[in-house]
């Protein structure tokens, strides 16, 4: 028996049976079609198609969205042992234990759809609908043995994130799609959209886009460099407006904002976002959402700060922004809490407070 002898020769009009959409090469040999009879159902005319290598149409005609979709993790996803019971004989390797359009959830091993079709597929409203995109972008562990063809474009990593399921679908997280997008785009206009809605749309915090971008080595681009400006600016401005509404929503007493600290006569300490004199606490906001590069710097500069101002006695409150928007009640509690012990600490020095 050869590796395209038929297993177990069927009718082949019962593998398009309105369920079955898609079939890699090795299932369809699992129903006893061979390479032979494979490669007669897609010529010219005929009522298959190969939309990818080893990946199958079961019908004539242009492929839904979804169909390239699966076809695209189909072609990239590892292929694995299938179970006898229920899915493909023992032995035969099968990528897909559920076809698109079936029931359950189709299972891809090690690919995941990435750059501007996962942003789709996440909501983003500034990315282009699917139809549009002539390639899809799949994500693969860095030493699988894949290349571009047709709309399958492979993008490599040499650490695979965790996939998210969208409409049953395996796709990167917002902040990893953003990056493989940012690498293929130079519309710096269409970049400047997308990490705007990153963040106003709540998708994902400026730091965690920052740290794709920096780990893709993106950040030497200058179109990407204005953009993040643009994206810390904006992420910067929704924490402070989260935390202005947290103050006022939970009853904490109104701090004075965004101020300078100095000692009477003496050096610059440092600003803060918000200071309550009375009680000598001061706000900060994380300030790590800036680039990568200057991480080290900036932090440093924090930290001395904060010791400096501990050692005078005043209570530093580290807020993220983050947190600010997922618990913003525990937030306040913090901030309450600090407010509240002032009385029992002993007196803090006194600085001088002006505007930032």
């Amino acid at each position: 028996m050869t590796h395209d002898t038929p297993l177990s020769p069927r009718p082949l009009h019962h593998l398009a049976d309105g369920r079955r959409r898609l079939m890699t090469a090795a299932q369809l040999r699992t129903h006893g079609v061979s390479a032979a009879e494979t490669t007669e159902q897609c010529r010219p005319g005929g009522p298959w198609q190969q939309l990818l290598p080893h990946v199958v149409l079961l019908h004539p005609g242009p492929p839904t969205s979804e169909e390239r979709l699966h076809a695209v993790l189909m072609y990239a996803a590892r292929e694995r042992t299938a179970v006898a019971a229920g899915g493909a004989p023992a032995g035969v390797t099968a990528s897909v234990p559920v076809q698109p359009g079936g029931r359950g959830t189709p299972a891809y091993a090690e690919a995941m759809i990435t750059g501007l079709a996962a942003l789709t597929l996440h909501g983003f409203s500034t990315s282009p609908p699917l139809p549009s995109l002539d390639v899809i972008d799949v994500l693969v562990p860095r030493l699988r043995r894949l290349r571009t063809t047709g709309c399958a474009r492979v993008v490599r990593t040499t650490a695979l994130p965790t996939a998210q399921q969208v409409t049953g679908v395996p796709v990167a997280p917002v902040a990893r799609a953003l990056a493989d997008a940012v690498a293929e785009l130079t519309d710096a206009g269409a970049l400047r959209r997308l990490l705007t809605e990153a963040v106003r749309g709540g998708h994902c915090e400026p730091a965690a886009v920052v740290r794709e971008l920096n780990r893709a080595r993106l950040l030497s681009r200058p179109h990407v460099v204005d953009a993040v400006d643009s994206l810390v600016a904006e992420g910067r401005a929704l924490a402070e407006q989260r935390l202005y509404r947290t103050v006022r929503e939970h009853g904490l007493p109104e701090p004075v904002w965004n101020v300078d600290l100095r000692l009477p006569g003496g050096p610059r300490i440092g600003g803060v976002d918000a200071y309550w004199p009375e009680h000598a606490v001061a706000l900060e906001l994380d300030p790590r959402a800036h680039r990568q590069h200057g991480d080290d710097a900036l932090w440093a500069e924090h930290a001395r700060k904060r010791e400096h101002l501990e050692r005078l006695g005043i209570t530093v409150v580290h807020l993220t922004p983050r947190k600010l928007r997922d618990c913003p009640e525990h937030q306040a509690t913090v901030v309450r809490t600090a407010l509240m012990t002032a009385a029992e600490r002993e007196p803090a020095a006194y600085v001088v407070v002006l505007p930032r």
